[in-house]
């Protein structure tokens, strides 16, 4: 058995920071400043210097940007191709042909809910919610669906179950991973059964909860006759890249099955198809006007990736210092990471186990889901994963998936309302409404995920 570590003055600082900023982001305000000011402090005391004080800073900066570098690049990517399929009017042929099946409200909350999923793995929900919502929201009224029952479908769906799982871009796995010290392809494969059980229990318990509600009224269905929004013409870039892109995807995905690729190969095989199909439809779109439309659309992308991940770039990078990343942040001095020590202790000296370390990862991600960005949390419940599943001896996937569900699922816009305008501007309800339909079915999915959690551990 490892010796019991020498918690010092760096750890006890380090565990109030950890401690300050959930309490920050409790309170719903931003913890980049005081990640920053946690850093310069752990800088100045565990080098004895302001200048590496300052240098600490810098360092575990460049250290999270560096490790989080690569999904920056694939959402600027698809975020890029997305802006060029509503351009072109591609998104609208890509809708289309599924409103031609929604039959009755509940039909139609289901097609509305899978397409929000599956156009969310491939392209995020905040751009997914443009896509799926401007165009088939009126389909779906038509058919008699309620605007607060297709919100809470296109809610779960995507920003939940989907943004959660994230199995294709690989976004928030990345993360959990790169904090948790393991593989994406470990995490993904351990960690499966958390997932499919959280987001699938949870959409079930909110459609038998809410069915009786989906129904519109009459007089909405009949406002909606009256909207003029599909383009009598399409040009023939639009129908190449519309048909284009679902297929590319789909050999993408085959391609990934076949030859067993999986972490970083899987996110390149996407990025690249994405910035490629990008650029034919640009090329055949706008021809001579093609190289200015590709820059804008990358400038575009990236400025939505670095909008989304720079708060998450400095709470990781503080958050990093808890793992392994401490080493390459603050010098070969340092061999654990200060998250790591704290466990290592607590499981000598306190009660730990598998299943308290689990209830600690689901209030530690509810905690710090609570500042509605869904991501800024992962990097705290990856580190702790890590800490706890060595501690414990416990899977750190599953402890990790099971921290990642409850952050993405609290924090990235179902039940926090804050993280819920998006889907309920473009549906035109109340994001206070939303959060609170949403609260039962989330809350009976986490404990089923926890369930399983226990079970796998």
């Amino acid at each position: 058995m490892q010796e019991l570590v020498s918690l010092s003055s760096l750890h006890y600082l380090y565990l109030l920071g950890v401690l300050i900023i959930i309490i920050v982001m409790v309170a719903r305000e931003d913890t980049p400043m005081i990640c920053i000011g946690f850093l310069f402090i752990l800088g100045f005391v565990g080098k004895g210097s302001i200048i590496g004080g300052i240098q600490t800073v810098f360092q575990a900066i460049l250290y999270a940007a560096k490790e989080f570098m690569e999904i920056i690049a694939t959402i600027a990517l698809v975020t890029a191709l997305s802006k060029c399929l509503i351009d072109l009017g591609s998104d609208y042929l890509l809708m289309t042909p599924m409103s031609r099946i929604m039959k009755n409200p509940s039909v139609t909350w289901w097609i509305l809910g899978i397409t929000m999923f599956l156009f969310s793995l491939f392209l995020w929900p905040s751009p997914s919610v443009a896509l799926v919502g401007a165009i088939m929201l009126p389909f779906a009224i038509k058919a008699g669906l309620n605007p607060l029952a297709a919100a809470i479908a296109m809610n779960l769906f995507g920003h939940g179950f989907a943004l959660s799982y994230d199995f294709v871009i690989q976004g928030a796995p990345a993360i959990s991973s790169s904090a948790a010290g393991i593989s994406v392809a470990d995490f993904l494969s351990e960690g499966t059964p958390v997932f499919l059980v959280m987001g699938i229990v949870t959409v079930i318990s909110a459609f038998l909860i809410h069915r009786k509600s989906f129904t519109v009224s009459p007089k909405l269905i009949d406002e909606q006759d009256t909207v003029s929004a599909r383009p009598s013409h399409f040009s023939g870039a639009a129908i190449f890249l519309a048909v284009l892109t679902p297929l590319a995807f789909l050999a993408d995905i085959i391609a990934m099955i076949v030859f067993d690729f999986s972490g970083g190969s899987a996110t390149s095989i996407v990025s690249g198809t994405a910035l490629l199909l990008m650029c034919l439809g640009a090329f055949f779109g706008f021809k001579r006007r093609s190289f200015g439309k590709v820059t804008s659309y990358i400038t575009e992308g990236f400025s939505f990736a670095i909008r989304i991940f720079a708060p998450v770039i400095i709470i990781g990078a503080f958050f990093f210092l808890g793992g392994s990343g401490i080493t390459e942040i603050m010098g070969e001095q340092f061999q654990t990471g200060l998250l790591n020590d704290w466990a290592v202790w607590l499981a000598e000296n306190a009660p730990l186990n598998k299943y308290a370390a689990a209830v600690i990862q689901v209030v530690t991600g509810a905690l710090t889901g609570m500042d509605g960005s869904g991501f800024s949390g992962l990097p705290l419940t990856g580190s702790l994963a890590q800490t706890f599943g060595y501690a414990v001896n416990a899977s750190v996937p599953v402890l990790a998936a099971l921290g990642q569900v409850t952050t993405i699922f609290v924090g990235g816009g179902t039940i926090v309302p804050w993280g819920l305008i998006p889907v309920a501007a473009i549906c035109n309800v109340s994001p206070l409404e939303l959060a609170r339909k949403n609260i039962m079915p989330v809350c009976i999915g986490l404990l089923a995920a926890f369930l399983t959690a226990c079970l796998l551990l």
